[in-house]
């Protein structure tokens, strides 16, 4: 019998044998070693993907807060911008007020003053009617003196007023 190669059979008998049995041995490994390594690989591939998602969750959901923070900060920036344009409503009222106030005292001023000079003016007067008054009596006591009648008194009494005249003693 002519061998394969020149090969003996109890060695291709070995190695036949040893093929089986590397053969059983891949399958066994392959069912004890390879298929949780697939496995775990299979569920690591997974929570990473699981971690994309939700990082890409959390990334719209920082979007969303971001968008929804500009926004109440230009409504923030909107209400304090009303609020000065109120403020500076009472502000500009105030100072109008104020100064209707001042000029309302400053005529009340004026007219008190103005009053004041009045009534003056008029005990002014009256003080130089009775000194014209008193100067009358003296005229009429030299009048008198002089044993000067009626007539020619109030004639001296009418000349002396036409002289001091209105312009002079309101003045």
């Amino acid at each position: 019998m002519e061998f394969l190669f020149g090969l003996d059979p109890q060695l291709l008998f070995d190695t036949l044998l040893i093929a089986i049995a590397v053969f059983f041995l891949f399958l066994a490994m392959s069912y004890l070693l390879f298929n949780p390594v697939r496995k775990m690989l299979k569920d690591r591939q997974d929570k990473i993907a699981s971690d994309i998602d939700t990082a890409n969750a959390d990334k719209k959901d920082a979007a969303a807060l971001k968008a929804e923070y500009e926004g109440k900060l230009k409504d923030i920036e909107k209400e304090a911008e009303h609020i000065l344009s109120e403020a500076r409503g009472k502000a500009q009222k105030n100072a109008s007020r104020i100064e209707n106030e001042a000029k309302e005292e400053a005529a009340r001023i004026i007219q008190r003053a103005n009053e004041e000079a009045e009534l003056s003016k008029k005990r002014a007067m009256d003080e130089v009617k009775q000194e014209m008054i008193a100067v009358a009596s003296m005229m009429a006591a030299k009048v008198v003196a002089a044993k000067i009648d009626t007539a020619i008194q109030d004639t001296l009494v009418e000349q002396t007023l036409k002289e001091m005249g209105d312009s002079t003693w309101q003045s």
